[in-house]
């Protein structure tokens, strides 16, 4: 991570400063089965909160991996979940005001359970199954705050795979 503050001039001619955080992009995979997603819950430290999500990481040490490997590459390490089909389903920007870091979304199927294979900082990492229905609920009482996960839920759907 890189954090870079620009002296930049706006169109007014008035000078500022912005600053920017500079973080590789990572992959979020939607894992389907039937009417069932597979989730991720684990400790966040910046929040100080176990969240649950979609699976979702980037390769630090990898710059500039490809994509669909990446996805593949941390369904398998969280969930422990091959999939036979990963479809993509788009690319969007995590929080561009403040950061170019952005995340490409998959939606995983034809799943084939293995074993984790969990980072250090992973640890205590849980896997849930939950229906669609039990996601939109929890989305709507507010359990469930990652804003990747459910931007990646609301994009499937509105492209009709879900």
């Amino acid at each position: 991570m890189t954090v870079r503050e620009d002296e930049i001039e706006r169109p007014s001619g008035a000078k500022g400063l912005y600053s920017v955080v500079e973080k590789p992009h990572f992959a979020i995979i939607i894992p389907v089965h039937g009417d069932q997603v597979y989730m991720v819950e684990q400790y966040r430290y910046p929040v100080g909160e176990r969240q649950l999500e979609f699976p979702q990481g980037t390769w630090d040490d990898e710059p500039g991996v490809d994509p669909l490997t990446l996805a593949a590459g941390e369904l398998k390490e969280e969930t422990g979940l091959t999939a036979s089909s990963m479809q993509y389903v788009g690319f969007q920007y995590l929080a561009y005001g403040m950061s170019n870091q952005g995340y490409h979304i998959y939606l995983a199927s034809e799943l084939t359970e293995g074993k984790q294979q969990l980072d250090p900082e992973e640890e205590g990492l849980t896997v849930h199954q939950l229906s669609l229905a039990e996601l939109d609920e929890k989305i709507i009482n507010g359990q469930v705050k990652d804003a990747s996960t459910c931007n990646a839920l609301g994009l499937a759907r509105l492209k009709g795979f879900l």
